[in-house]
Parts: C-alpha cells; sequence; structure tokens
C-alpha cells in the first residue's frame, strides 16, 4: 500500500473538498478513462481503478474518516482501521448507478423502499414586468394539479378489492440485481418496476383514477413575488408538487421568474442604470432636471459647466435586498448633453455671437450666411 498514490490527489481535490466537489471530479475522471470509452488501453483501465477506488472511499463519511486519520493503512489486513477493505464485496449500487448512469446515458439506480416517500417537484414559470421584480408582487398560476381519489383514497384499488404483496419484490419495493464489474460483483439496487417501489400488487383497480392514487384537476395557485428578485430566480411554493408515495408528503411547486426588458432601465445586481437628456443650455448654466426612477421623478440639479457622459449617483433608488427590503442599491444616471439639430435664423445669429464671445475671432460661418442670403434673394 505504500506506492498508493494519495486518494485526493487521484481525484485532484482538496482535502476539505465536498461531497459534491468530489462526485464531479470523480465524474470527470471516470468519463476519461472509462474501458468502454478506452477499448484494450490498459494505463486508462488502472487510471480508472485508481480513481474509482478512490472515490468509493472518500464519497463514505465513515471511510472518509478513518482515511483520513490512518491514511491507506486504515484499510490494510490488520491495520488502524477497520481491518480491511475489499471492492468485491462493496455495494456499488449508487456509485454506478448515480455516476455512470449519468455519463453514458443508463437510467439511473437509486436505492428503494416501500416506506414512505416525498412525492417529485413541479416546475412552473411566471413573467412579470421590471418594477414587479423591485417592489414585489402577487400572481395567481393556472395549474393541472393531482390530489388523492375519493374513491380509493390513493390506494389505486378498487372498493372491496384486496391489495397483495408484490410478487417480484416480495413487498420490500426494491429488486436487486447482480452483474461482474471491474471491481468483482457488484449488487445494484432498484425500485421494482411492477410495483413501482410500494411493494404492493394492486388486484382491481379503481374505476376513477384508473388505479392511479390521484385524479388531476385544474386549479389556481397564488405565488409571493419578493421584492427584489431578479430574473431567472425561483420561488418555491411548499407542498404544490406531486403527491406522496406510501403516505409521504408532496412535493413542491418551483416558479421561475421571468422579468420583462424595461425600456429605460437596466438591472446589474441591486443597481439600476439609465440615461437622462439634458439641453446644451442647462448642461453650460446648470439648472434642475426631472429624471425618471422607479419611485417615480425626481429633480437633479445639474451643475454648470456639465459635460455629456457625466454619471451621477441617486442613492438608495435601486433595486431592494431579497434578504431586507429595506436595504436597496443606487440608481446610477448618464446625463446626455442634445445638441441642438435645426435652428432658425435668429437662434444660429446668437449661437454665432456666443462663439465669437468665447473664442475672441469672428465665426467664419457669416460669408456662408451672405452667400445663403444671396442665393435666396435670387430665387425670389
Amino acid at each position: 500500500m505504500a506506492d498508493k498514490r494519495d486518494y485526493y490527489e487521484v481525484l485532484g481535490v482538496s482535502r476539505g473538498a465536498t461531497d459534491d466537489e468530489l462526485k464531479k471530479a470523480y465524474r470527470k475522471l471516470a468519463k476519461k478513462y472509462h474501458p468502454d470509452t478506452n477499448p484494450g488501453n490498459k494505463d486508462a483501465e488502472a487510471k480508472f481503478k485508481e480513481a474509482s477506488e478512490a472515490y468509493a472511499i472518500l464519497s463514505d463519511a465513515d471511510k472518509r474518516r478513518q482515511y483520513d486519520q490512518f491514511g491507506h493503512s486504515a484499510f490494510e489486513a490488520g491495520g488502524p482501521g477497520a481491518g480491511g477493505f475489499d471492492f468485491s464485496g462493496m455495494d456499488m449500487g449508487d456509485i454506478f448507478g448515480d455516476i455512470f448512469g449519468d455519463i453514458f446515458g443508463g437510467g439511473r439506480s437509486r436505492r428503494a423502499n416501500n416506506g414512505p416517500m416525498q412525492g417529485a417537484n413541479l416546475r412552473t414559470a411566471v413573467r412579470i414586468s421590471f418594477e414587479e421584480a423591485v417592489f414585489g408582487t402577487e400572481k395567481e398560476l393556472d395549474l393541472n394539479l393531482k390530489d388523492e381519489c375519493s374513491s380509493c383514497h390513493g390506494n389505486g384499488s378498487k372498493n372491496g378489492t384486496s391489495i397483495e404483496t408484490c410478487n417480484k419484490c416480495g413487498g420490500k419495493g426494491q429488486v436487486v440485481y447482480t452483474q461482474q464489474s471491474l471491481f468483482g460483483m457488484v449488487r445494484n439496487v432498484q425500485t421494482c418496476p411492477d410495483c413501482r417501489g410500494t411493494g404492493k400488487k394492486i388486484k382491481e383497480r379503481c374505476t376513477d383514477c384508473r388505479g392511479e392514487g390521484y385524479i388531476t384537476s385544474r386549479k389556481k395557485i397564488k405565488v409571493v413575488i419578493p421584492a427584489g428578485i431578479d430574473n431567472g430566480q425561483s420561488v418555491r411554493i411548499r407542498g404544490k408538487g406531486e403527491p406522496g408515495i406510501n403516505g409521504g408528503p408532496r412535493g413542491d411547486l418551483l416558479v421561475a421568474v421571468e422579468v420583462s426588458r424595461h425600456p429605460i432601465f437596466q438591472r446589474q445586481d441591486y443597481d439600476i442604470f439609465s440615461t437622462a437628456p439634458i439641453s446644451y443650455a442647462t448642461a453650460v448654466l446648470g439648472g434642475d432636471i426631472r429624471i425618471s426612477t422607479v419611485d417615480g421623478d425626481v429633480i437633479y440639479n445639474v451643475k454648470p459647466g456639465t459635460q455629456t457622459d457625466t454619471k451621477v449617483r441617486l442613492r438608495d433608488k435601486g433595486v431592494p435586498s431579497l434578504r431586507n427590503k429595506n436595504i436597496r442599491g443606487n440608481h446610477y444616471v448618464t446625463l446626455v448633453v442634445q445638441v441642438p439639430t435645426s435652428l432658425n435664423s435668429e437662434q444660429k445669429e446668437l449661437l454665432r455671437k456666443f462663439d465669437e464671445a468665447m473664442t475672441g475671432k469672428k465665426s467664419s460661418n457669416d460669408n456662408a450666411s451672405d452667400k445663403d442670403k444671396g442665393r435666396k434673394k435670387f430665387w425670389k
């Protein structure tokens, strides 16, 4: 065992890696070195076995604790750990079902039992406006939901008929398949396909629900959208998902929020950004302008000599925090000086005089102006 590499080094993770980080690292290595993708490659097969052994140890909380304390010696015969570790006797159903099922397209195999199980979660989406995302709102959803059948009370059997024990799994709700793997014989535990994990077989189905145990109906569900929610985030409504199995609780309803774009405002985290036009005279002389915010219009005093693209900050005019709606971001406004594109002759003359007063030079456009006047006279 002295030649064995450190398990954390094999997977390329730190010693404080989480379960998700371990699984992600192992999935990457398993996909790269799996014998099915590297036929005849002994080196890849050895690396695959090494990675699988490392993950088998570190993904088990008890074995990981022993390994962190004693190292590889914890699993040597006579070592300070559990007296040795043998892959041939290990139930790796979760590893092969969860990891390899995702990689190579196979179905996931999970440990199942015929006890109460929570129902599956349902997912839907709702669209709201920019302002509704900022301040929060309520929406009513119209959904198809499943409820317990009132005739059979959820067991799926016709009144007066009996429910028998499933012959395939013997009432356990799960079946065990044994197969040969790289590590010897592997036990793979799966949900019984005949009874779907209930351990029971319905002799005569309920005519109202056709043996499903529930009836689907259209219902209206109210969802509260909290202030500060962003596009793509979800709201969880407890107990509005699929019915549970064998008396288990219902799943949840997950509502994805889609926020419509705003014609003026843009959002980044909890800050809002927009632009505001100001006249040339206001930019030069200064003055009050009206700026639109999500709270309504505010009056802002522009300083004399303000240049275009000047940015101003309106404190606490942004989006509320999801954790505390009393804490808000800021609103950043970019001031854009608007240059007039259409002037009459009087306005042009005043602008020329202003330019002469500022530069001390006579405007070169005077001659052009005279020529223009002459042309106008000629055509008259």
